[in-house]
This record gives C-alpha cells, sequence and structure tokens, in this order.
C-alpha cells in the first residue's frame, strides 16, 4: 500500500502530488511538504535529533523539516513493514537560502543555546575516540579484502595504506596535543551541527542530518570541500568573515580545525567507494587529490590570516 495512504489516515494529509528536494521525494498539501523517513532501529536517534531541529524552529530556524505526530500523538508510525516518522516543511521557508558562512553562523548560534548534550549522536569531545575507529576499521577491512580477494587494485591499495595510516595518526596526535589548549571562548561549546555539511548551502535542514558536536567540525568540512574542489581562496574567507560575525574562532577552534583538516576524511570516502568499485583509477584520483590538498593545507593558517608565530600555535613540519 503506498504511503499516502499512511498520511491520509493517520497523519489527515491528503496529499495533493510530489515534489523532489535533496533528492528526497516528498508529498504536497497546500504550502507543506511531507516527507517520510524510515525510523526502524534508530528511534532513539531520531528522537535525539528531532529535539535539536524542535529547538531550531522555534528559535527563528525557519528551513527546517521537522518531524510530527500521527493522529495517535505518536512521533512513528508502523506501516508496512517499517516504522515511519513524517517531516513537516514549510515551502516559503526554502526560498531565501543565505550565504553558507551566515547560515552556519547563526544556526550554531542559536543551536549552542540547547540545554542538554544528547547522548547518542553526540560526538563532541569523541573525535580521538572516533578517528581511532575509522582508522581501525578500515585499516583491518583493507587487509581481509586484500586477502580474499587478489588483483591490481588491492596490491596497489596496500602502497597507500601505509601513508593514510601515518597522516591519520599524525592528525589524532596533533588533535591530542591541541585539546590541552586553554585559549577557548564561550562559542566553544557544543552546538546543533551535519552529519556532513553541504558546503554549498543547506536549502533544507532535514531533521536526520543533524548531530551535536563542536562548531569548528563544520567548518573544517566547508574549508575541506574548498581544497578537495579547488574553490577561489576568496570564497573560503569571506565565509570564515559571515561565519565570524556571528561566532568567533578561539584560538582552541583555529587549531582543532587544523586537526581535523590533517585528518584525511575525503580519503577515507574515496577508499570505502574503492569497497565496490575496486578502481584503480580511484587511487590515481586519491594520490592527485592529496598532492593538491597538502599544498593548501600547508597554506592554511597563512590564508585565513592566523599569524601562528605570535598566537603559538604548532603546524605540522611534515607538510
Amino acid at each position: 500500500m503506498p504511503l499516502t495512504e499512511m498520511l491520509s489516515s493517520l497523519y489527515s494529509i491528503q496529499s495533493e502530488g510530489k515534489r523532489t528536494i535533496d533528492n528526497r521525494e516528498g508529498y504536497t498539501k497546500g504550502e507543506y511538504i511531507y516527507f517520510t523517513i524510515s525510523g526502524k532501529n534508530r528511534e532513539t536517534i531520531l528522537m535525539e535529533q528531532a529535539t535539536l531541529a524542535y529547538h531550531l524552529k522555534e528559535n527563528g530556524v525557519a528551513n527546517v523539516a521537522y518531524p510530527i505526530a500521527n493522529s495517535n500523538g505518536d512521533w512513528f508510525t508502523s506501516y508496512g513493514d517499517d516504522n515511519w516518522m513524517v517531516l513537516e516543511l514549510d515551502v516559503s521557508s526554502i526560498r531565501n537560502t543565505k550565504d553558507p558562512g551566515i547560515q552556519l553562523g547563526s544556526m550554531h548560534q542559536i543551536g549552542s543555546s540547547f540545554q542538554y548534550e544528547p547522548k547518542t549522536i553526540s560526538s563532541y569531545g569523541k573525535w580521538k575516540e572516533l578517528w581511532i575507529e575509522k582508522l581501525t576499521f578500515f585499516e583491518e577491512e583493507i587487509q581481509k579484502q586484500a586477502k580474499e580477494q587478489r588483483g591490481d587494485y588491492y596490491r596497489e591499495l596496500m602502497d597507500i595504506v601505509p601513508y593514510i595510516v601515518g597522516v591519520s595518526e599524525n592528525a589524532i596526535q596533533y588533535l591530542q596535543e591541541s585539546e590541552k589548549e586553554q585559549r577557548i571562548l564561550e562559542t566553544d561549546q557544543g552546538t546543533c551541527c551535519f552529519v556532513r555539511w553541504n558546503p554549498q548551502g543547506n536549502q533544507v535542514l532535514w531533521t536526520d542530518g543533524f548531530v551535536f558536536d563542536h562548531p569548528t567540525r563544520d567548518i573544517a568540512e566547508y574549508i575541506r570541500w574548498c581544497f578537495v574542489n579547488h574553490q577561489n581562496k576568496d570564497n573560503m574567507i569571506r565565509f570564515l568573515h559571515d561565519y565570524q560575525s556571528y561566532q568567533p574562532l578561539s584560538i582552541f577552534g583555529w587549531r582543532i580545525i587544523y586537526a581535523r583538516l590533517l585528518f584525511p576524511i575525503h580519503l577515507y570516502d574515496l577508499l570505502e567507494e574503492g569497497f565496490t568499485s575496486r578502481d584503480t583509477s580511484m587511487l590515481i584520483k586519491m594520490q592527485t587529490i592529496q598532492e593538491s590538498y597538502e599544498k593548501q593545507l600547508r597554506e592554511f593558517y597563512q590564508i585565513v590570516g592566523v599569524n601562528t608565530s605570535d598566537w603559538q600555535i604548532p603546524v605540522v613540519n611534515w607538510l
């Protein structure tokens, strides 16, 4: 049975048509679009994300797709073989998307007034453990697959793995040292962040796209995107200027941005693709990207106008 029947019978929503946003298909009714997302085995996560969504919505962030309860007052609806959550979005809220730095700075500022730290979706203060976990998983998985599936892809990949391990360990070490930094600001408290920030701006803020973390998570991922995609440095500087009009960065903040940029998340993304494609051209792409990326990272503090000597911020020597 179609989901429109569930919306009609349990949410009193008579769909007038369909509309796709961010590759998500929704059902329209008047000025609203309704999206159904699977809640199966992730109810706790979604409810914590929902509290962040409502906090943003209630404090003036318009373009949030937030959950609504069904006619029984429940957040999840058992229908077919799944457990569904329904998100509501006001169509008018997506017409005036702000510049990325303004949008992110405003969201982080509002998110930082959230009263408690979620348990399941928080990565605040946990980067080191999460990075070690990621590194360990990929190292073990690659070695396992290399034994099971011999071929050019894995033979060449095994030559690259020591480099990725070394860079990752270096980033973890830099983060560990940076966590001792005492020069912090009020803006270093946890806030509402994205699982993965869309650097081109978010038309819609999806409930299931939120995490609770240090605000520099999103800033670093914007800068990483700029580096990987060879974006104009002026765009990055403007983004940082716009952002800091809402949320000034501390010396601690600059240091952990640098640590996060050192950790090669973009290479892990490519490795993950390689698990299914096993295309050796992916490895060439990886090396080409990283060569350019390291050059830009070498100049990072200079580009953003941070004087590492005056501020006594260490930099890595191998870049």
